[in-house]
């Protein structure tokens, strides 16, 4: 049967057709002026002092480290529970992924676990004779926001033995999230976010990279053209000139201005979707307390916002109660298949490698995302309390 619940439906303001219509009717449809005041606006939104809008979150990650210009085939941390494209951005970029595993509460890396993924580096480093070129230990670091949860970036930074200007933030799932008061973004060096179809912040594609640092910014806002040092708009601006320079290879990974006037309409949306999401997230709770087998999403730490992009528990027989609530008419979904499970990444990074993640195998077979989305009614969200409710109960 079709599902009466779906896993999600994007949320749109009602201000995106009027505000598509008038950059239609401009004449100006790719990169330009409402990409600016988009970046403008979401800056200001996060508090960042810079925000450079790209094409999509992975081609954020993947323009953040060519912007390092480490030298290739250098190591980079990753956790293992991931979406692909992180993974791939760092093989895009030319360089090796090092798995990081996570802790079972939070769903992120550790202080410990990423301390033990730097060592293996300085380890390997050291049965070659000492060549690695970042002081034996780990050149770079990504650290992802699982389901809106923010990490603690200073502290895994300083667990990776890393400056700050090597660690980029995945914040795909992040528009929303503090840490400390801080919005996840306000004050990193580099922080990546999605727009994607199911994000807090939908426009369908696109991404963007918050950051607090100038020459980055300069960097990534030229290479996510080519590279060119001036875009069209500013070459066919009355009294611009065709005239370019490429001082550094870059991508394809610009965002139009039609993209960008969703995304305008949809930031003023924002907080008010993070509303409904958190009123959901605490009916969810009310009623999954004392269900017998449930994990419920870590989230009640002093100084920490939750963005509630996710709302994971973790099941026993997962794949079996993830049928019947399909059966059930909910949609359900997981995040993520662990990167140390693909066939692709298990080739490229070799069995030991992929062995190194114990507790993310573990978990990883357990979670299972539920409906959550501003547009859930409460029928809906009654319905998934229900089936789940039911499925656990039954095994009790």
């Amino acid at each position: 049967m079709s599902a009466a619940v779906p896993f999600t439906i994007p949320s749109l303001s009602g201000e995106v057709s009027d505000a598509v219509v008038k950059v239609l009717d401009s004449g100006w449809i790719t990169t330009g002026p409402q990409t600016a005041a988009f970046e403008q606006e979401f800056a200001d939104h996060l508090g960042a002092a810079h925000v450079v809008a790209v094409a999509s979150c992975t081609t954020a990650l993947e323009l953040c480290l060519r912007a390092l210009e480490l030298p290739p085939g250098s190591a980079v941390l990753t956790p293992s529970l991931t979406f692909c494209g992180a993974i791939n951005a760092i093989l895009h970029a030319g360089h090796r992924p090092v798995l990081v595993d996570i802790d079972e509460d939070t769903l992120v890396p550790s202080p410990e676990t990423v301390a033990a993924a730097a060592a293996r580096v300085k380890a390997v480093a050291g049965g070659r004779g000492g060549a690695s070129p970042h002081n034996d230990g780990p050149a770079a670091m990504i650290v992802q926001n699982q389901g809106g949860y923010p990490v603690d970036v200073a502290a895994l930074t300083e667990a990776a033995g890393l400056d700050r200007t090597r660690v980029i933030e995945d914040a795909a799932h992040g528009p929303g999230a503090a840490r400390g008061g801080k919005p996840v973004g306000s004050e990193s060096f580099a922080a990546c976010f999605s727009f994607y179809a199911t994000k807090n912040m939908p426009i369908g594609e696109g991404g963007a990279i918050a950051t607090s640092d100038e020459g980055l910014q300069e960097k990534v806002r030229a290479m996510r053209l080519h590279g060119m040092s001036k875009d069209s708009w500013k070459r066919y601006l009355p009294g611009g000139s065709w005239r370019y320079d490429v001082k550094q290879v870059g991508l394809k990974a610009n965002m139009t201005d039609v993209q960008a006037a969703i995304g305008r309409a949809q930031l003023a949306a924002l907080p008010e979707w993070q509303r409904r999401r958190a009123e959901i997230v605490a009916a969810y709770d009310e009623a999954f307390r004392d269900l017998p087998g449930l994990t419920l999403p870590q989230r009640h730490l002093d100084g920490i916002q939750h963005a509630w992009h996710l709302y994971q528990v973790r099941v026993p027989d997962r794949d079996a109660i993830s049928a019947e609530l399909e059966a059930a008419g909910v949609s359900t979904s997981v995040h993520f298949i662990p990167a140390n499970q693909m066939t692709s990444y298990r080739d490229i990074l070799g069995a030991d490698e992929c062995a190194r993640v114990p507790v993310t195998d573990r978990v990883g077979e357990e979670l299972l995302s539920l409906p959550l989305y501003p547009g859930l009614t409460s029928d809906g969200r009654d319905r998934v309390i229900a089936a789940l409710t039911e499925a656990l109960r039954a095994r009790s």
